[in-house]
């Protein structure tokens, strides 16, 4: 096949249209071969490298490269090129994006269990994005894409989430926040997270440059005990108020519900909050009632009218007669009032 002859490639680049390609390999056949003195174009946020003989050879960054002897110190080596090289060779060229990847989402796929301090046992969920971008080149082909002709974001979504969950979930367990504390501490727990996972993206030729979390999900049963915590403190604390207001509430619930079982259910609840209802009101009478007795008990008769006047009343309010006036009995000298017929501690007639 005589016919065929080798194509001598002379300008080698990568021009990136999208937006999730990491790896390039430069599409090369069997007839392809690298000509000496051939013009390898790295645009900026590019890093290439020649790959000969399942090796990695060299990397070059951004720039215009001309392919000789002085710049392929390794592939030169490898070949014992030792006073040049006349004729086309073969290698793979690989480009490799460093730009930043951003907007990468992650979140939990179930939920996390932690011990609050106020809650005991709470399983909350999370969310946020990430962005991330490749600083070792060599490191990055060795452990991810190996020889793939093409390596794009989406080949590491699972990876990285399993990654970035794994790490919330060491950091919010250690840092011990309180559930209530959680919103108020978004950019705190994000800090953390990322430090924690610095290490795991290190060891893949990879930083990740900026973790977001955007949400932390409690359960629907810790957030109704937050709300009745939140509607007591809205009534700084007295309980007895709090019971009134959680009691006609029960019953306009209940009001709302006519007929068939759910309007059973819903009188069956009112009626409970009717009785609790009723309830307090009885013992707020009986209060009511204490009080206005100890304040009738603090009375006594005018001597002179016998109108109702208060005990520690100098004159009577109706006939203006003096009521307070000092006694002793003469046997023991205790004070008596006027109209007593025996001495309260000694028994003398008086």
């Amino acid at each position: 096949m005589g016919f065929l002859k080798r194509q001598l490639l002379k300008v080698i680049k990568w021009e990136d249209d999208s937006t999730d390609t990491i790896v390039y390999r430069y599409p090369m056949s069997d007839r392809d071969e690298i000509m000496n003195g051939c013009q390898l174009i790295v645009r900026p946020s590019q890093v290439a490298m020649l790959v000969s003989s399942g090796k990695i050879c060299d990397v070059y960054s951004e720039g215009e490269h001309q392919l000789t002897t002085s710049n392929m110190p390794i592939i030169t080596k490898l070949a014992s090129w030792k006073y040049g090289f006349d004729s086309p060779f073969k290698a793979e060229v690989y480009f490799i994006n460093t730009k930043q990847f951003i907007n990468q989402k992650w979140g939990t796929p179930s939920t996390i269990t932690l011990r609050d301090s106020d809650f005991g046992i709470v399983r909350i969920g999370a969310r946020g994005m990430y962005s991330f971008r490749v600083v070792d080149a060599p490191l990055f082909m060795r452990e991810i894409f190996g020889t793939n002709r093409d390596y794009s974001t989406a080949s590491l979504i699972e990876y990285f989430r399993s990654i970035v969950v794994s790490g919330f979930s060491d950091a919010i367990g250690e840092a011990k926040i309180p559930v209530l504390d959680i919103p108020s501490k978004y950019r705190e727990i994000s800090e953390i997270v990322k430090n924690v996972l610095q290490d795991d993206f290190s060891k893949i030729g990879l930083e990740i440059v900026n973790l977001v979390l955007e949400n932390v999900s409690i359960p629907r049963e810790v957030e109704k005990a937050i709300d009745q915590r939140s509607s007591l403190g809205a009534f700084n604390g007295k309980l007895d108020e709090f019971t009134q207001y959680q009691t006609a509430q029960a019953i306009k619930d209940a009001a709302n519900n006519p007929g068939g079982g759910a309007g059973m259910a819903g009188m069956g609840v009112g009626l409970g909050a009717g009785m609790a209802m009723g309830g307090a009101m009885m013992n707020a009478n009986k209060n009511a009632e204490k009080v206005d007795n100890s304040q009738q008990a603090k009375t006594t008769k005018c001597p002179k009218c016998h109108a109702e006047v208060a005990v520690d009343a100098k004159f009577c309010s109706n006939c203006g007669s003096q009521i307070l006036v000092k006694q002793f009995c003469p046997n023991c000298g205790t004070p008596i009032n006027p109209d007593a017929k025996f001495c309260s501690k000694c028994g003398k007639a008086l």
